[in-house]
């Protein structure tokens, strides 16, 4: 008996080993990811911003894709599926007609989307009604928490390849929240993945900027199309000294969606 027990946990271990194991130098990556922002907006976007880049460069070693970052959003108006198989907002989004069109047309052919916190931010969203209205489905901003603070969020949808490894609730990492003038639970279209719990509730630190009940999704992914939207991506900051006094990706959990979200929409195996 103890020499099967043994043999067991050498096999394990083994087993794990493979797992964990780096991908080869040099191996062709399973899909690339594009990441575009802008970056001159808003001290703690700027910070999360240059976290990203610190941050998901080290996760495609791990996880077999490849990351690029660039601020030239006009590489979107004539963007291809085959040439990155996933793109990201990380603090903006596409502002001319031949960017919207180039984007649209991505996504119509097959090409996948993560959105971070500002990627949905319009108080006029019929300047871009397909984007806004039906493929995130907000609509406009309508309120935001301040100061930012962490949330414990409730996973809605746990058979998603992106939330799999996700607890019934967990705590995020601190943001800034926004709401939406829409109701995503009316959108057909639309599929929640997580929202806040009404644990957190009062939510932020400012009195008249704070949630103190109410539905607010967070995490969603709309299923006419390949794609994701996390409503974090705003580090707290100390505006006088201009550091930041949090992290977006200290929450190993939260990671774990941002890690097998991309996985999933780049058409690998998640984590």
């Amino acid at each position: 008996m103890k020499k099967f027990v043994l043999r067991l946990a050498l096999l394990f271990a083994s087993c794990l080993a493979l797992a964990m194991a780096p991908v080869p130098a040099g191996a062709a990556p399973a899909f690339k990811v594009l990441a575009f922002y802008n970056g001159t907006y808003d001290a703690a976007h700027i910070s999360f911003v240059k976290e990203a880049d610190r941050w998901f460069p080290k996760t495609p070693a791990e996880h077999n894709f490849g990351y690029t970052a660039t601020n030239d959003w006009n590489r979107l108006n004539s963007l291809q599926p085959s040439q990155y198989q996933v793109v990201v907002f990380l603090d903006d989004l596409p502002q001319t007609s031949a960017q919207r069109a180039g984007f649209e047309r991505y996504l119509r052919a097959g090409g996948a989307f993560f959105g971070f916190h500002v990627a949905a931010f319009t108080t006029a969203p019929s300047t871009w009604d397909w984007y806004h209205n039906r493929f995130l489905g907000t609509g406009a901003f309508k309120s935001n928490t301040w100061g930012p603070t962490t949330s414990t969020l409730r996973v809605e949808n746990r058979s998603h390849p992106s939330t799999t490894r996700l607890p019934a609730t967990f705590t995020s990492s601190v943001s800034e929240w926004y709401s939406w003038s829409s109701d995503l639970r009316k959108n057909p279209d639309i599929r929640i993945l997580a929202s806040v719990d009404p644990v957190s509730f009062p939510l932020g630190t400012d009195p008249d900027q704070s949630w103190y009940s109410g539905y607010y999704p967070i995490l969603w992914t709309n299923d006419k199309y390949k794609m994701l939207y996390a409503n974090f991506g705003h580090n707290k900051m100390n505006y006088e000294t201009n550091q930041p006094l949090s992290s977006t990706f200290a929450s190993e959990v939260q990671n774990r969606f941002v890690i097998d979200g991309l996985l999933w929409l780049g058409g690998a195996k998640t984590a």
